[in-house]
């Protein structure tokens, strides 16, 4: 039987590491951006580099494949099925749920959150 292997905590994202991870998780569609934004928030200053390997794992995903873990359609599995992955997708989904049109005034956005049909329309990669 293979000993257990324990991995030691790896040290918190120094801030150039953490700008790095901030680019390379921008996305095209707004609802996986709205995941990222929140999990930023809660969780910028405790990422390490045992996270930023999870989020780069599910960075390399299609959009749609993304949204599709975030939204609970469908679990890791496969070469995504690492631990990094499962902790970092937990942490994106308790983020809590996406804002709805009720919560939000959509009847008159400001002129710098306004979203042209262009910007909104969700092409296929």
């Amino acid at each position: 039987m293979p000993a257990p292997s324990f991995r030691l905590p790896s040290p918190v994202l120094d801030a150039r590491a953490l700008s790095k991870l901030h680019w390379r998780c921008r996305r095209g569609l707004l609802e996986n951006d709205l995941f990222i934004e929140q999990f930023f928030r809660r969780h910028e200053g405790e990422l390490t580099d045992f996270h930023a390997e999870g989020m780069a794992a599910l960075m390399d995903l299609a959009d749609n494949d993304l949204l599709d873990l975030l939204l609970r359609r469908k679990e890791p599995s496969g070469a995504l099925d690492l631990p990094a992955v499962h902790t970092v997708l937990g942490m994106l989904r308790s983020g809590g749920a996406l804002p709805t049109r009720e919560s939000q005034n959509f009847s008159n956005p400001p002129h710098d959150q306004a979203i042209s049909p262009k910007e909104s329309h969700n092409e296929a990669r």
